[in-house]
């Protein structure tokens, strides 16, 4: 008999466990991919039966999640799902789930992934919450500990909390998500690069002038004001997202796809990263917030907050010694895109008629979304003028090129993985520790009123104007291939 798997989702009412987990779940049981056996238990302070619980998650998978699930393929999943309610800091709430938890799966050897849901200065009262009540032990399973960003709010916060996490986890057993590691098209960097040799070769400072990674989003804070404005762009992005971004970047060829091969390259990456003190952030990041930030609800009158962050990074390793990485994030900027554009070096001689620009440099750009996919720019002749050249573009879109196949959800991948055990796409405790003392600097400068201006700039823009000349004084500007259509 096949051992059963529950999943327990603590915060089982919030937006992300309507919106994107259950929904995740009930595309995994449609295809075939959830664990036979598996059961969802909800895990909040709401009042709530089973069957409440249930019609909760459906109207969040119907009008919420976007992806069309139709009633018939969450109907096959409801008879699955159970509700348990209890406080995070309640210790018989725990002893409660647990008598649940052994009355689903029949007091049988089972496995359990916990699958953290709350905010995050509840995360080690969940932890001690589940120890305490015995749900920890693995003498009769696996049990894993599933937690979202953000990862403390500093280094040492970082610290104290992986150590708050540790004391009832061993690390193997912890898996902390950053969703942008399951989106298909990340995945795809890691195959471009060693699954096709014509890319390897030209994968160092030798033949790359830059790199750089954007994330851009139109929307503004909206209802997350109160929230944002103690955290930011650097903490929401830059510090999880766009770093692993970089490192998948930048990493050296792993000796296999295993989880520890893959996650140890990364780590080497941000080991890596030249360390900037907090003067000399002013001169390599720019920071901006959008009109109208200060007058939003939630946000204090003297915020020193910014909504968006450019900065320019070095890898000091044999690879990409001397090559600049530009990271890049903001809100209400011009348009929603994230995309990795590696521009390589221009010709070190050109015989060909040009213009005052010169010939082009080839760019690579992986879009990470919208317009899932690739394209590379490359020069050719121009027909009937000579031998006057033009760029033109290659490109490969999953919704073109691969017409009728889904793109699986970063949510249902990672959720996927972590049940089967493959830590590859999550984070490791170091991994996040010297992400924050990459960017701890840089929080220290902007908050130092002495530091400088938080630039101001219009809804709709890309941001300040001195972001731009973050790259012009390189010689370089921002690339946009993947809104190029």
């Amino acid at each position: 008999m096949t051992r059963a798997t529950s999943i327990v989702i603590l915060g089982g009412t919030g937006d992300l466990a309507r919106r994107k987990l259950a929904p995740s779940l009930c595309n995994l049981l449609r295809k075939g991919r959830l664990p036979p056996n598996a059961s969802l238990v909800g895990f909040a302070r709401a009042d709530h039966t089973d069957d409440s619980y249930r019609e909760l998650l459906w109207e969040g998978v119907r009008d919420l999640s976007g992806l069309g699930i139709a009633r018939a393929d969450w109907e096959a999943l409801a008879p699955r799902v159970r509700y348990s309610r209890g406080d995070v800091d309640d210790p018989e709430a725990y002893r409660a789930l647990g008598a649940l938890l052994d009355e689903i799966e029949g007091g049988e050897d089972s496995d359990r992934l916990f699958y953290l849901s709350i905010a995050p200065h509840l995360h080690g009262a969940a932890a001690r919450g589940l120890s305490g009540a015995g749900l920890a032990s693995e003498e009769r399973g696996w049990r894993r500990f599933v937690f979202e960003k953000p990862f403390g709010k500093d280094e040492q916060s970082a610290r104290e909390l992986n150590r708050t996490v540790h004391e009832v986890f061993r690390e193997e057993q912890v898996y902390r998500i950053d969703h942008y590691l399951g989106k298909e098209t990340v995945q795809n960097l890691l195959v471009m690069r060693f699954a096709n040799a014509i890319f390897e070769p030209l994968w160092n400072r030798n033949y790359i002038d830059n790199v750089q990674i954007t994330a851009a989003e139109t929307v503004d804070v909206a209802d997350r004001a109160g929230y944002y404005d103690g955290s930011g762009v650097v903490r929401d992005m830059v510090q999880n997202h766009l770093l692993q971004l970089m490192c998948l970047v930048a990493l050296e060829p792993p000796s296999s796809m295993d989880a520890n091969a893959l996650r140890e390259r990364r780590a080497d990456v941000l080991r890596a990263v030249r360390r900037w003190t907090p003067h000399e952030f002013r001169r390599h990041a720019v920071a901006g917030q959008y009109e109208g930030y200060l007058d939003e609800q939630g946000v204090a009158p003297d915020s020193r907050t910014p909504t968006y962050a450019a900065m320019r990074l070095y890898v000091d390793n044999w690879r990409w010694q001397g090559v600049p990485f530009y990271l890049r994030s903001g809100k209400a900027l011009a348009e929603k895109v994230s995309e990795i554009v590696i521009q390589f070096k221009s010709p070190p001689l050109s015989m060909f008629p040009r213009s005052e620009e010169g010939v082009p440099p080839n760019v690579l750009a992986i879009c990470i979304q919208p317009n899932e996919g690739m394209h590379l720019s490359f020069d050719t002749k121009t027909p009937d003028a000579g031998l006057v050249v033009e760029p033109v573009d290659m490109e490969f879109h999953y919704a073109r090129s691969l017409p009728g196949e889904e793109l699986q959800d970063a949510y249902e991948r990672l959720l996927e993985d972590a049940m089967e055990g493959d830590a590859s796409l999550f984070m490791r405790s170091d991994q996040i520790e010297q992400a924050w003392n990459i960017v701890d600097p840089l929080l220290q400068c902007w908050a130092d009123p002495g530091s400088g201006g938080i630039e101001a700039y219009p809804r709709g823009s890309w941001g300040p104007p001195s972001g731009d000349a973050l790259l012009a004084a390189d010689g370089f500007h921002w690339r946009h291939l993947c809104l190029e259509e």
